[in-house]
């Protein structure tokens, strides 16, 4: 493999002055890493390079049949102004799991973990100083042979871009309403639902846009066949506490391995708590909560870390969840966490991976 090449731009933008209305990947820096792979020849080419357009025939593959994978991470500013990244060779271990399914070229693991070091010390006067604000990172790959032809793309271009993103709870940490989705489908056992591809967010769009006309923020997806077992909210993994055990939807494929999702397991695990990982149904879920025994529920995810639920509606159904506050494991959690993210709190060995001062 080449040494990772760097081009510096001779035109940097201005930073932003208002670190409170920078929204959510609405923004660029200045750099991003790419890499090229080529069938006969595999990944090659590293480099940084200014970010800008790329050059995409009208016949490329990701383009006709959606062959592409991608992940979603951060950046830190700590205390004593350290970059810090979350758990990164995790995000690394699943796009090449998702590659595995969508037919992608694996990476070089250790590689792109250190582009990426390299290319946020690079960009280190992006990450925001602002609580709450990170510097988000979207490592992704798509399939760019100009082919038509439902066969694996030959060739390949991996990108990490980077944006200043501001706080996801810029009024304060408070719970979401969920709207349970029963007529359409998000992903099927042996289908895409494991791996970060697109296909899973744009067959979530329609099931979003009829939760949002009834006043509720996120969607609950149901499993794709029998249609009553829970899987996951939106781009968030979910939890629920009934009575004293904490429930999860086991991996079967079909819900997306999430990287917070495994923190908080064995953060609540290393604390006592009973946490499952099981099939849960709409039924038993619903009966826990007529007869007050589900005390708390809360998605994760690397966006909100942690989103507690106060509300889920289940046909004609409404659950009130902890009196419309904040739970108390999901509190713990969110605190833990962002503590550990942002060098406060001292995590699990390995957790906090310090990238520059």
């Amino acid at each position: 493999m080449n040494e990772i090449k760097i081009q510096l731009t001779n035109a940097p933008k201005a930073k932003p002055v208002d670190e409170t209305k920078l929204g959510f990947g609405a923004v660029t820096t200045d750099h991003m890493f790419v890499m090229d792979y080529t069938e006969g020849k595999g990944w090659h080419d590293p480099r940084i390079v200014p970010y800008g357009p790329i050059a995409l025939d009208p016949f490329a593959k990701c383009l006709h049949y959606g062959q592409e994978v991608f992940e979603g991470m951060k950046a830190y500013r700590g205390d004593n102004d350290q970059i810090l990244l979350f758990r990164p060779e995790e995000n690394f271990k699943r796009i090449n799991r998702s590659n595995d399914r969508m037919c992608i070229p694996q990476l070089d693991e250790e590689l792109c973990l250190t582009a990426l070091k390299k290319l946020v010390e690079i960009e280190k006067d992006w990450v925001p100083h602002t609580e709450g604000a990170s510097l988000y990172i979207r490592p992704f790959i798509i399939g760019t042979e100009p082919k038509l032809g439902t066969n694996p793309s030959a060739t390949y271009i991996f990108l990490i871009v980077l944006s200043p993103s501001g706080a996801y709870y810029p009024q304060g940490f408070n719970p979401v309403k969920i709207y349970v989705e029963t007529n359409y489908v998000r992903a099927v056992r042996g289908g895409m639902g494991e791996a970060k591809t697109g296909g899973n967010y744009a067959c979530s769009l329609k099931g979003q846009e009829v939760a949002h006309e009834q006043g509720y923020s996120q969607v609950l997806w149901l499993d794709g066949v029998e249609r009553k077992y829970i899987e996951e909210v939106g781009a968030m993994n979910v939890f629920f506490v009934i009575d004293d055990e904490v429930v999860t939807p086991m991996l079967t494929g079909s819900i997306l391995p999430g990287i917070t999702r495994k923190s908080c397991i064995e953060l609540m695990r290393g604390w006592g708590l009973t946490v499952t990982e099981r099939r849960l149904s709409v039924d038993e879920l619903l009966q826990a909560g007529k007869e007050g025994r589900l005390k708390e529920a809360f998605g994760s995810g690397t966006a909100a870390v942690i989103s507690p639920i106060g509300e889920l509606k289940i046909g004609d159904t409404v659950l009130e969840l902890s009196d419309g506050k904040i739970g108390a494991i999901s509190q713990k959690l969110y605190d833990q966490l962002t503590g550990i993210q942002w060098g406060r709190v001292e995590g699990p060995e390995g957790w906090s991976v310090k990238v520059c001062d």
